[in-house]
């Protein structure tokens, strides 16, 4: 079979990288051409464009690279028509492959989403394009399938592949000798504009905590000298691909919103929530957004585990509040260990990406029938 899989971001990358590892176990003659990044390259995926070139966030930094995004898109839909997969996967991702979901309709190829696009939170207008366009969508928290279920789209929860991702580096990662110093894991995430908005915010910490050891979880499409024009003289450590490792040794994290609250807190690292946009962003999300939490650990939980401090509220005096209270506070952590204990029980088990990769598998074959 040939595949075509499109992912946009790091964590896609992560989850579609594993899943062309399963993929390619069932299916031995298995040809994968794919939009991602490094890890589904390792995979054996011929990399078409890598998601640091496609990464844009907010209203106002869309418009400003709407010629970019537009181009992306052109060429895209060419290289699939040449291509001629048997099946298209898209990852998360939406503004991006919903187009192209509807675009591969069009031209009768098979269209599988996997990771559905947040639309419970916002722009659930979209359920209609992908009831339209995707052939079969493959979730991974447990409240997406009764919110298709409303739509009448019937939707496959297969669990959250980060389980497996954590796992599997606990079983391999060797023992760490103790640190001397507390450690405060920065995770400021993927993208210039996320970073440039939450880390000097973050790294005013330093002097506020002068026996704790900051360090930086770095992004790989960001070069060390950007992280260095942030951090001046302050003793703050930058680490590449080292994220696992980081938080398996972290006492509190700093984290801005997306997939990385969620590892945290599998790690059991307690955590505080950080997101700040330019003000038209966030103004303009605040008329759409229709859910209570930005972060996952609260919306899967359905209440307030992990303290999210938002645009205004995430300032210094909050900041070293929150962080005294994870660093310092027992009481606190005790709650947030058995919370994030539950959490992972609502998450569906481990084997996401081989479920995943047996549904698509069993669709493939009924559909060559």
């Amino acid at each position: 079979m040939k595949y075509y899989i499109l992912a946009g971001e790091a964590s896609g990358d992560l989850h579609g990288s594993n899943l062309i590892k399963e993929l390619k176990l069932r299916d031995a003659e298995a040809q994968v051409r794919c939009w991602g990044g490094d890890l589904m390259q390792a995979q054996g995926a011929e990399l078409v464009k890598h998601y640091r070139d496609l990464a844009f966030m907010g209203f106002v930094e869309v418009l400003i690279n709407i010629k970019t995004i537009l181009t992306n898109i052109n060429f895209c839909k060419k290289d699939i028509l040449q291509y001629q997969p048997d099946v298209l996967i898209l990852i998360d991702y939406p503004g991006f492959n919903l187009r192209i979901a509807e675009f591969a309709k069009k031209n009768k190829l098979l269209v599988y989403y996997y990771i559905s696009p947040q639309i419970w939170a916002w722009k659930q207008s979209r359920v209609y394009k992908i009831k339209q366009c995707v052939n079969h969508m493959f979730v991974i928290l447990p409240f997406e399938k009764e919110f298709y279920k409303k739509f009448q789209y019937d939707v496959d929860f297969v669990g959250h592949p980060l389980l497996d991702a954590i796992d599997n580096y606990r079983q391999e990662a060797y023992n760490h000798s103790e640190a001397t110093k507390k450690i405060v894991a920065l995770l400021p995430g993927s993208r210039k504009q996320e970073v440039k908005q939450s880390l000097p915010l973050m790294l005013k910490m330093c002097s506020k905590f002068p026996d704790v050891q900051f360090c930086i979880a770095a992004a790989p499409s960001l070069s060390a000298e950007f992280y260095s024009s942030f951090i001046g003289n302050s003793q703050v450590k930058i680490v590449y691909n080292e994220t696992y490792s980081l938080l398996q040794r972290a006492n509190a994290a700093l984290v801005t919103s997306g997939t990385a609250t969620l590892e945290t807190a599998l790690f059991g690292v307690p955590e505080a929530v950080c997101y700040k946009g330019s003000k038209i962003s966030y103004w303009i999300a605040r008329q759409l957004i229709k859910v209570k939490y930005i972060s996952l650990v609260n919306l899967i939980m359905d209440r307030l585990v992990v303290t999210e401090l938002i645009q205004d509220d995430f300032n210094e005096a909050q900041l070293e509040t929150e962080l005294q209270t994870l660093l310092y506070n027992e009481q606190r952590k005790l709650a947030l260990k058995k919370d994030f204990m539950e959490l992972k029980s609502k998450l569906g088990g481990a084997g996401a990406s081989a479920k995943t990769a047996d549904l698509m598998i069993q669709y493939l074959k009924q559909n060559a029938q």
